[in-house]
């Protein structure tokens, strides 16, 4: 299936900061169709470095969206059955308005100058975006990792437009070290020369830098166990050591080629203001508990973490389920093993398929 990607514009936007920005615009793609009664609508939300691709053939690259083997016709999320929704998130660089964007008012790109955002303005702006297609209440929100963040958000923030919530290797709120994870890849683009405080779109981009932050982040995505299976010790193209600083092991070279590779299709700038969108999220926040920020919230929930991921740990999904049924909520929660690491949502989805899909079946039963 070939889909290619729409652009909506808006007016303008109220952020969580005090500012408004006008206007913006906001990328996505659909899959499936939207039924009559406009009950079957699922937003599927991208992790950090996703965008609104989620699945079948790019029209622009050629290639499969990020979640394509769990969307689709006869997949988890069933597009004979449901209408699948992604955006590009506020502040991304694939089509929604950021930091490399023209400002208006100058002609030149946002950079440095973009206000701060957070994961609640991002959800604000899909909001606009459903609204505008005369969806009432969306059959589920769902994503991974910040994808699972924004999910949350939707439950919390827009209670009567959910009926139900699929976060996937998520979190409530950033713990210490996953922030500290997060800066040292904004300090490794910061300290390359060429971010030039941010306005390099006429120049050399910050690549070493945006490479560096993307090997740090990539570590963080895999775990011990699948980095042994994948390279061990292993030498890359040769029997002994080098004894200096080129590619020795085979780790090092796949890092290096995942780091090269994601300056050609990354904003080093939307780097710096997504990841500290995700620092700031904090379901708590104005409600002083978990429980209390979803008190208003009747959405019925799967919850899913993985036992290898240590990015996003499952004592974080379990917080999340414990709160829910405090308030007597509908939850599900599965702990499924795998090696993958915080990467498993996105590629052992054998028994994600099964759990969402009869999620669904059962979710869209009850709407009826």
């Amino acid at each position: 299936m070939i889909v290619a990607a729409n652009t909506v514009r808006f007016d303008s936007i109220a952020l969580d900061n005090g500012t408004t920005l006008a206007p913006v615009e906001v990328a996505y793609e659909t899959y499936g169709e939207l039924n009559a009664a406009k009950t079957n609508a699922i937003m599927v939300l991208h992790a950090f470095s996703g965008d609104a691709h989620a699945a079948g053939i790019s029209a622009e690259t050629g290639k499969p969206g990020w979640w394509d083997n769990m969307i689709g016709p006869g997949k988890a999320f069933d597009t004979n059955k449901y209408f699948v929704i992604c955006t590009n998130v506020l502040g991304g660089c694939r089509g929604t308005t950021g930091p490399s964007s023209l400002n208006p008012a100058t002609g030149c790109p946002y950079a440095m100058s973009f206000p701060v955002i957070t994961i609640g303005d991002m959800v604000r702006l899909q909001k606009m975006l459903i609204d505008s297609f005369g969806i009432q209440r969306l059959l589920a929100v769902s994503g991974g990792s910040m994808g699972g963040m924004q999910a949350l958000e939707w439950a919390a923030a827009y209670p009567e437009a959910v009926v139900s919530a699929i976060p996937v290797a998520a979190t409530t709120r950033h713990s210490a070290q996953q922030i500290a994870f997060n800066e040292v890849g904004r300090q490794a683009i910061m300290a390359d020369p060429d971010w030039a405080d941010g306005n390099y779109y006429d120049k050399q981009p910050p690549a070493r830098g945006l490479a560096v932050a993307r090997m740090v982040g990539h570590i963080t995505y895999m775990s011990d166990d699948s980095m042994r299976e994948k390279f061990g010790r292993r030498l890359r193209g040769k029997e002994n050591f080098s004894y200096g600083f080129d590619v020795d092991f085979e780790v090092e070279s796949y890092l290096r080629y995942r780091g090269s590779q994601f300056v050609y299709r990354f904003d080093a700038n939307s780097y710096l203001y997504i990841t500290k969108a995700m620092d700031y999220f904090d379901l708590t926040n104005g409600h002083g508990t978990l429980a209390a920020a979803l008190e208003k919230t009747q959405a019925r929930f799967l919850v899913i973490s993985f036992s290898s991921d240590w990015l996003y740990p499952s004592y974080q999904s379990q917080e999340l389920v414990r709160a829910l049924r405090s308030r007597n909520r509908d939850v599900a929660y599965v702990e499924l093993q795998s090696n993958y690491g915080h990467d498993s949502f996105l590629v052992d989805v054998v028994e994600q398929t099964d759990l969402v899909r009869g999620f669904l079946a059962s979710t869209f039963e009850k709407t009826q």
